[in-house]
Parts: structure tokens; C-alpha cells; sequence
């Protein structure tokens, strides 16, 4: 027991302390940089720079450099004001900022001579100028996921809508389900990289992603599809960067049920009835302040049931009547067909008559697996038969999110992720039929959980950048 809290001690300091050091920007959060000056076109260094999620209350902090020049990195998505104050002159305010994930947009600010009680506000409007990053990208914020339309709420679905993406599906058969790969600007399939609020998420299966959050769970992604910098180096392809939600000051959250049913739907021209497919999506998220300013949480949960039944709607294969089962192939004389005959070997040829072939030829072990088989399907033919796989899945996402700001210059974030989906073997619903035997059930489990932590250092002379130091940790089980 000793040993044990001796452990739990040494970790809790290593994740406090922080070990691993990290530069430059981070794929989860986003950058403010600019140049402060006065109306005569000078710099002003030494001037005090805040910015402010007007969601959360967090605040960073900086100062400008003697060329007038500041930066305030690792910043959560979302709104923020920011504030310029210098004695002397007056205090410049700028609102309507809203930072999408991996940007770093410039905004320079221009001091006028004046106290520092008195204000100088500007409302942005326009979208923010991009001067630093090279990618060429796309942003689906949130109120696109949720609106545009999504078959399955599958939200990798939304790639495609970006451009120059072309779906490829999925390697082999061990990725887990609902996710697939993509070709960005040409590359290959293999070489897209996905993050996850800063940490990789890639299945090493098949080097697709990972299950992202669902849509209410998913506050923004961007696909950057060329020109990627060197933090993008790890695949050759394109990168895909998404977020997760948070809790802000207020609390927020939501409730749904999003049901399909074969019976709403039109009936393939091709198929004689409507299919059965009856999918139903429900949960909820709920995400507020422990403590307003510092605190805050976010927890979301989606449980996915998918009931099919194709069987009238399957695609036509044949097996062996009762007649063949017993040799008799007299009724369908095509099925032993002169080919067939002549690779048998040793005069056995020479026993089948009439196209009937002696049970003492036929083996016992096959013969027992033809049993098992379906009957035919009247009027479709010698042997001729449909059959469907029945489909009976389950699906759970949970998603919960922490940020703590204990100060303006450090600020702590965890997140778990888990996704199980659960489809028992077909043969399960239709134990008479060998054929279902092929579709075998599925019992994956994708968890994951990140740990990071952002120590804001101002710059030293010369350098241009403030630094950050902290852990950062994910893993995947």
C-alpha cells in the first residue's frame, strides 16, 4: 500500500510539474499574434495585452516586445475580446473574435494618445486574416455538423464536404466500424493524419481514425488538404484536426432522438417490399462551470440500436434441392454438367447414371452440412435461394471533458473517450442457415484518455514567441 501511494504521488507531480516540453502551436488550440503602434506608425513595447474567452472567462495574458510585437498562444476555440493598455494612451478594445481551431490570426492594434480610463472599441466583423500558417484548409464548426446532412451521424462523414476529398472505405476488416479513409488533394489513403484536441488519433489497423465524438459531443474540426507545415509531418497526406467541447460560464445542453424506419422509406425500385432497417440514435449532453472563471466540465453520451432484417431483399445464390441432397440431379441435369463429370476419377463417372449420383459416393461430413443449408425459394429455379444477414447492433459513446485555468499562465485539460459496439454473430438469429455463418459478430472497444498541461513563459530577450512547457499524454486502449 506504501509502495502504491508512493506511485500515485509520483505521477500526480509529474503531471504538475510537467516533463516534456512542447513548442510552437498546438493542433487544438489556435494563436492571436499581431504588432501594437501608435497613430505615427511607432512601435509600443511594454504594452499589457489580455485576452478573454467571453465564454469561459480565460484569460492570457502577454506583453510586446521592444518592436511592438505580441503573441498569445494556446488559446481554446471559441469568442474572445481583447484589451491593450499602456500609460499614456488609451485603452484599445476589440470584440467579435472568434478563433477556429489551428489558426493563428493576425490583429494588430493601433494605440491613440490619451488616459487609460478612456476606451477606444472595435467591433470585428470581418473574418480574421490567416499570416502565419501555410496549410490550406477548411473549418466544419458546429453549427454545420449538426445541420448538414448527416446519414448515421457518423461526423468523418462531413470530410467530403470540404473538397478535393474523395472516401476510399476502409482496409481489410478490423477497423472499427463507422470509420473509413480518405483521399485529400491526391494523397494516398494511408497518409491522413488525425487529431483529436492535440493528441493523434490514427487506428494503427488500417491508419484510419479513430471514432471522433458525435456531433453534439464535437465542437469543430478542419481538414487542411496541402502546403501543411512541419507539425503536420507525420503522414504525407492531409490532416484532420477536431475538438471537443467544453463547459463555459453557462450551462448548455441537449437531448435527442433521431429515429429511421424501413416503413418511412421508398422502396428500391429493384427490391420487391421496403427494407427493415429500423436505426435509432438517442442521448444527450450537459456541460457548465464548477467554478466560474476556472472550472469547468462537459459530459455527453450517444447509444446507437440498429435492427435489420433483409431477407426479402437479398440478392439471389443457389444451394442444393432435397434431390441433390440425396444425388439426384435428374431435375436439373445443368448442375452436373460434362465438366463436373469428367474430373471425377477411378470409373466413378462411370457409376453416375441418369445424372444421379449413389449416396455411397456422396460424403457423409458434406451431406450433413447441405442439411444446414436454406431451402429454395419456390420458383426461383434448380436451388436457387435469397437470404439476408440479420443485423442487431449497439452502439455507446461516452465523452467527458475537464479544463482547469489556475492561473493566467497555466491551465490543465483531460478528456476520456469511449466508444463499444457490440453485433452478436448472425447465425445467432437464423441458426438453420449455414450461410449466415459467414457474418461473424463484432465486440470492439475504442477508449482513449489525454492529459495536458499549457505553463505560459514570456519570451526572453530576442525571441519573438512565448514559450510553453507541460505534459501531454493520450493514450488508446
Amino acid at each position: 500500500m506504501k509502495k502504491a501511494s508512493v506511485l500515485t504521488l509520483r505521477f500526480l507531480v509529474f503531471l504538475a510539474l510537467g516533463a516534456v516540453s512542447l513548442w510552437g502551436q498546438n493542433q487544438n488550440t489556435a494563436q492571436i499574434q499581431g504588432t501594437i503602434l501608435d497613430a505615427s506608425g511607432a512601435a509600443v513595447p511594454g504594452t499589457d495585452v489580455k485576452a478573454t474567452n467571453t465564454d469561459t472567462g480565460i484569460v492570457r495574458t502577454a506583453t510586446s516586445d521592444a518592436s511592438g510585437d505580441y503573441v498569445l498562444a494556446k488559446l481554446p476555440v471559441g469568442p474572445y475580446r481583447i484589451e491593450a493598455s499602456k500609460q499614456g494612451f488609451s485603452t484599445f478594445i476589440q470584440t467579435g473574435i472568434v478563433l477556429q481551431i489551428s489558426t493563428s490570426p493576425t490583429v494588430d492594434i493601433t494605440l491613440k494618445v490619451g488616459g487609460v480610463s478612456e476606451q477606444v472599441q472595435v467591433e470585428a466583423n470581418a473574418a480574421l486574416v490567416e499570416t502565419q500558417a501555410t496549410g490550406v484548409g477548411t473549418v466544419m464548426e458546429n453549427q454545420r455538423i449538426l445541420e448538414l446532412p448527416l446519414n448515421g451521424r457518423v461526423a468523418t462523414d462531413l470530410i467530403t464536404y470540404t473538397g478535393a476529398v474523395i472516401p476510399q472505405g476502409v482496409a481489410g476488416n478490423g477497423g472499427f466500424p463507422g470509420t473509413q479513409q480518405f483521399v485529400i488533394a491526391g494523397g494516398q489513403a494511408y497518409g491522413v493524419q488525425f487529431y483529436l484536441d492535440g493528441s493523434v488519433f490514427n487506428n494503427p489497423w488500417d491508419l484510419a481514425n479513430l471514432p471522433l465524438p458525435f456531433p453534439d459531443a464535437l465542437q469543430e474540426f478542419k481538414v487542411e488538404t496541402s502546403t501543411l507545415t512541419a507539425a503536420n509531418g507525420i503522414h504525407a497526406g492531409g490532416t484532420v484536426t477536431g475538438v471537443t467541447k467544453s463547459g463555459t460560464n453557462a450551462f448548455h445542453g441537449d437531448a435527442f432522438d433521431f429515429f429511421r424506419n424501413g416503413d418511412l422509406n421508398a422502396r428500391n425500385f429493384f427490391a420487391p417490399t421496403r427494407d427493415t432497417l429500423k436505426r435509432n440514435q438517442f442521448g444527450g449532453t450537459i456541460g457548465g462551470p464548477v467554478k466560474k472563471d476556472k472550472l469547468f466540465f462537459f459530459f455527453g453520451w450517444q447509444n446507437t440500436l440498429t435492427r435489420q432484417d433483409p431477407a426479402a431483399n437479398a440478392a439471389a445464390t443457389f444451394v442444393p434441392t432435397a434431390a441433390m441432397i440425396t444425388g439426384n440431379f435428374s431435375a436439373c441435369p445443368s448442375d452436373l454438367s460434362a465438366s463436373i463429370l469428367a474430373t471425377l476419377q477411378g470409373g466413378v463417372a462411370g457409376q453416375i447414371q441418369n445424372f444421379q449420383i449413389p449416396q455411397s459416393l456422396l460424403d457423409p461430413a458434406t451431406h450433413n452440412l447441405a442439411t444446414m443449408l436454406p431451402k429454395p425459394t419456390t420458383g426461383l429455379g434448380c436451388g436457387n435461394t435469397s437470404y439476408g444477414i440479420v443485423t442487431d447492433a449497439d452502439e455507446d459513446q461516452y465523452v467527458a471533458r475537464g479544463d482547469y485555468q489556475t492561473s493566467t499562465k497555466n491551465s490543465l485539460f483531460g478528456r476520456y473517450l469511449r466508444d463499444h459496439y457490440y453485433r452478436p454473430p448472425a447465425e445467432n438469429f437464423t441458426p438453420g442457415n449455414l450461410l449466415t455463418s459467414t457474418a461473424g459478430g463484432l465486440d470492439d472497444a475504442d477508449q482513449c484518455l489525454g492529459v495536458r498541461r499549457y505553463l505560459f513563459v514570456q519570451p526572453d530577450a530576442g525571441e519573438s514567441v512565448p514559450r510553453y512547457r507541460g505534459p501531454d499524454r493520450h493514450s488508446s486502449l
